[in-house]
């Protein structure tokens, strides 16, 4: 066997799926093998590896081995001259194997060896070639100095800056997302260090391969797409004390006592910075807007009442009571928030409707509140009203501003309204297209672009694939979809270096699959379309679970009195209602027939009450009810929420 190809999944079933087809592509003419070693994923990919991939030789973990033992497991049986360690969540181009494993070939002294990455828009990505990070590398790495000059031989050392990035070179580190190894090596130095359990693991190994006489090299000939960030999020604290973590394992494991210590101490100080760090950035972008959008009503309001009561209500002289400023107007605005929120007003993409929609709902809120007040604490009926212009008006031109400044957080209105092309052939091209529009994008225009040239017979086509500039500026496209069944992964590549300049999207559909997959950025986790009811899982829908639950489960309490003369078990049905105010259950959940995990649907809290208890007649099968349960996850309506409540009432006292 000449090469054998170690694949770990955990939970990127769809990255997984394009990832097979680019490799099993690129295996063509060579003698491999090729194994998917699974972390116990909930999305599926077993079935999809067992009814898809039949060839690929499949080890299901039953629990999370981590990313080294799970290389492991594979390395011990494979018998190739040659190891590849590759991620789930890249492309590889047609001829990338091919010519890795001849640069290997002709280089004996080679142990290791990486290729170069591009990320889902076709940019290098620097981490294809890495140095050892030593503590002053790693020092510079912390501080910003190796972004501050990447190209420096002093400051640039993690990246290799300095190296010109299409020659190949001796590096020190390989990345694992691509690490292609030589057996009779790794028979002497030994398998990944399962110390590691994510992170540090091919630093480790490039560093023992190093030790143990032979080169890694950087092999710019041979590419592959990398989506950078899909398999574990770079930017979470997880992530950030996990890596760093790592850093100390190796640390301890390679450099003296001394250095090691000083090692680490570094690495803590870098943990502790990058996590404090992390926590204001994500507190910050969350509660910018709804801080901006405070400052602006109770500034605004504020201004408005000065002017009020000096104009019209005291001309002659007064003031309203402090107790306006201090706690009538911080009640409105705290109202008129939460009604925003709850409207979806703060959702991503901004909807204004949905934000008009909230301010409206505050307003009639207070006012009904305000009818209810004393008389003594009705301030002023005409100031609500002309806040709630007020605060209608700064918010629709808050938000407007951000968007016309393109800041990417504030973008208004959903993508609905984007540009394709689809780039392939007549079947493909039509497959792809049609599954687009079932998916929630639903897009303004879909054009069809010919990978073959089809300049004398268009048949649909708005051209092809060498006018591809052209029609993208012509038909001021957004994102373009290549069908992986056509176009080979060496063209989507080529092409998409070629384009970075445009302001254009890309996405690869993989051939009979029901997603379409793409990464805008090395630090985003991209987009993926797929067919998509109304799950469960989006946010708006998550809320309004949440809020049905807590409005439901108070009211109930408030007519206990009434509610135990029909309920079979009044004293569960109390414990059951405090357990959902509490966040602990739900009042509908799935069925138990079976598992959450099994059905593999996205986690939700136990429920009291389950779709079953919609019917009258409650025997039903559990093939029935795990029916029920995707239904129920994939196109999710307050309405059977509420529906299920009053049919399943007298249940709600089960345990």
């Amino acid at each position: 066997m000449k090469l054998s190809i170690v694949i770990v999944n955990y939970n990127v079933r769809y990255f997984l799926e394009q990832c097979l087809h680019s490799t099993l592509k690129a295996c063509k003419g060579m003698e491999t093998e090729i194994f998917v070693v699974d972390n116990n994923s909930v999305d599926g990919s077993v079935k999809m590896v067992r009814d898809k991939f039949p060839e690929v030789r499949l080890i299901d973990n039953k629990d999370n081995k981590g990313y080294s033992k799970a290389n492991n497991q594979a390395m011990q049986v494979a018998t190739g001259q040659y190891i590849l360690l590759l991620n789930p969540d890249t492309l590889v181009e047609d001829d990338t194997l091919r010519k890795s494993v001849q640069f290997m070939d002709e280089h004996p002294d080679a142990g290791g060896l990486g290729v170069k990455m591009l990320d889902g828009k076709g940019k290098f990505l620097p981490e294809s070639k890495r140095g050892l990070p030593t503590p002053s590398v790693a020092f510079y790495k912390v501080f910003g100095f190796s972004a501050l000059f990447p190209r420096s031989k002093v400051f640039g050392k993690y990246h290799l800056g300095y190296l010109d990035k299409d020659k190949i070179h001796p590096v020190d580190i390989l990345s694992g997302a691509f690490m292609l190894l030589r057996k009779e090596v790794i028979d002497k130095v030994g398998y990944l260090d399962e110390t590691f359990f994510m992170y540090g693991e091919d630093i480790d190994l490039s560093y023992r391969i190093t030790q143990a006489g032979y080169k890694n090299y950087y092999y710019p000939e041979a590419r592959i797409i990398h989506y950078k960030g899909e398999s574990t999020k770079k930017s979470s604290l997880n992530y950030v004390f996990m890596f760093y973590n790592a850093m100390i394992i190796f640390a301890k494991k390679h450099y003296s006592q001394k250095n090691a210590r000083s090692f680490s101490l570094l690495i803590n100080f870098a943990i502790y910075f990058r996590a404090f760090v992390s926590i204001l950035i994500r507190f910050f972008t969350k509660v910018s807007l709804p801080l901006a959008d405070t400052f602006f009503l109770y500034s605004g309001i504020y201004f408005i009442k000065n002017y009020w009561e000096r104009a019209v209500i005291f001309p002659h002289g007064g003031h309203y009571p402090p107790e306006f400023l201090w706690i009538a107007l911080p009640v409105y605005v705290i109202i008129w928030l939460l009604c925003v929120y709850l409207s979806g007003g703060y959702d991503k993409p901004i909807r204004l409707g949905k934000l008009i929609q909230g301010m409206l709902a505050g307003t009639i809120i207070i006012l009904v509140l305000y009818s209810l007040l004393p008389e003594h604490y009705r301030f002023s009926r005409a100031l609500i009203i002309l806040g709630a212009v007020w605060g209608m008006a700064v918010m629709l031109l808050l938000r407007v501003s951000l968007h016309l400044l393109n800041i990417k957080s504030a973008r208004i209105g959903s993508e609905k309204n984007k540009r394709f092309i689809i780039i392939g052939e007549k079947e493909e091209a039509e497959r792809v297209s049609a599954l687009l529009d079932k998916t929630f994008v639903h897009p303004a225009f879909v054009g069809l672009v010919s990978y073959e040239n089809h300049k004398n017979n268009p048949n649909g086509f708005l051209g092809y694939l060498e006018q591809i500039r052209e029609i993208i500026t012509i038909h001021k496209i957004n994102e373009v979809i290549f069908c992986a069944k056509d176009v080979p992964a060496q063209v989507i590549i080529d092409k998409m270096s070629e384009l970075k300049d445009q302001q254009v999207d890309y996405k690869i559909a993989p051939p009979e699959s029901l997603s379409i997959i793409g990464s805008n950025s090395i630090n985003t986790s991209g987009d993926l379309y797929v067919i998509d009811i109304n799950a469960i899982t989006k946010m708006s829908n998550r809320r309004n679970k949440r809020l049905l639950d807590i409005v439901v489960s108070f009211t109930l309490l408030v007519f206990y009195p009434v509610d135990l003369f029909f309920v079979r078990n009044p004293l569960r049905m109390l414990i059951n209602l405090f357990s959902v105010l509490l966040s602990r259950k739900s009042l509908v959940g799935y069925s138990t027939h079976i598992e959450a995990d099994d059905q593999h649907l996205p986690q939700i809290r136990k429920g009291i009450l389950t779709p079953i208890d919609a019917f009258r007649n409650k025997d039903i099968s559990p093939e029935d009810s795990v029916r029920l349960n995707i239904m129920y996850a994939r196109d999710y309506k307050l309405k059977n929420d509420l529906k299920i409540i009053v049919k399943g009432f007298r249940e709600l006292g089960k345990r």
